[in-house]
């Protein structure tokens, strides 16, 4: 995905779910572990499960770095284990094979996404801009990745491709837990979810506010969570908007503003959500809201609702 300008900071009724899911959203991988003469790297294997165990290292691209240190030091904090232990001792192979449907080719591409927010506001919906884009976020990869792990790189119906062992989340799956606490640091650049017991059962890494438009720090609520949502976008409340701009509706897809999940809370104009460039995450700034990968939005969507305590923090 090309850089996008992330527009962060809108009101709660700003945003809408389409009627709709995206179909790959429900689609479940189709695959089977397989044996390889020529096996992943320790690093790749490494982030596999961290992910798997819900230690997100952000975009999986088996080239590591600050999101995946940080997730390994969460993971080995959290459980008191060290991970080079575990992941030598899995049964669980870190890639499988996925045999390309039919219905992965029917999915909706669109050519490319323009940046200006006038012109998204044109198109009927933010979709992937290739195949292999939306195959690569589906298995929470870069799409350099993918390319690595397939020399003769194929994509269509009946294909097979090598893609990381995770696990897909569908864009309806879960149900809001009770008693559990999201916590964003600004200074780690990190989100938490923990139980009443106090034991983190979801890390991931996130982009958070800059200068201009700040973290708020303190303590709020959920207030509500959007799937597939559309971005009414108010130039109003943008310091950097394009003079020339109007109000405008800006279209669902993963490659929207906010990506495939919008969780409102309870400070005005403020939320955590998805984003089209996953791997930017944990990288760079936004416009004071918190962005995490579109999986590891759809993660946490599955698991807050309404009452859900969020804390932000330095």
């Amino acid at each position: 995905m090309t850089l996008r300008l992330c527009r962060d900071v809108l009101a709660a009724c700003a945003l809408a779910v389409a009627v709709a899911t995206p179909a790959l959203a429900e689609q479940k991988p189709r695959s089977r572990p397989v044996a390889r003469p020529g096996a992943p790297s320790q690093l790749l294997a490494t982030q596999v499960f961290l992910d798997r165990a819900g230690f997100s290292p952000g975009e999986i691209d088996g080239a590591g770095g600050a999101n995946t240190d940080r997730a390994v030091e969460a993971f080995e904090r959290e459980t008191g284990s060290r991970i080079a232990d575990i992941v030598a001792a899995a049964t669980e192979p870190p890639t499988i094979d996925y045999t390309i449907t039919t219905e992965d080719a029917a999915v909706s591409i669109v050519r490319s996404i323009p940046e200006d927010m006038m012109a998204k506001a044109r198109l009927k919906r933010l979709a992937y801009t290739s195949r292999l884009e939306m195959l690569a976020e589906r298995f929470h990869a870069s799409p350099a990745l993918l390319r690595r792990l397939n020399t003769r790189l194929r994509l269509g119906p009946g294909d097979q491709l090598v893609v990381p062992n995770v696990k897909v989340i569908a864009a309806a799956e879960g149900k809001p837990l009770p008693d559990i606490v999201v916590r964003v640091s600004k200074q780690a650049s990190t989100l938490t979810v923990s139980d009443a017991a106090g034991k983190v059962i979801m890390y991931a890494p996130v982009t958070s506010g800059s200068e201009h438009d700040p973290l708020p720090i303190g303590s709020w609520t959920v207030t509500g969570v959007a799937r597939n949502p559309s971005f009414n976008y108010n130039p109003d409340l943008f310091w950097d908007a394009d003079p020339a701009h109007a109000k405008a509706k800006i279209p669902p897809g993963p490659n929207g503003p906010v990506g495939v999940v919008w969780i409102d809370i309870s400070k005005p104009h403020y939320g955590i959500h998805g984003t089209p460039e996953p791997g930017s995450v944990g990288h760079t700034t936004s416009h004071g809201c918190v962005r995490l990968t579109n999986w590891d939005a759809l993660r946490l969507a599955a698991i807050v609702g309404r009452g859900t305590t969020v804390e932000f923090t330095e």
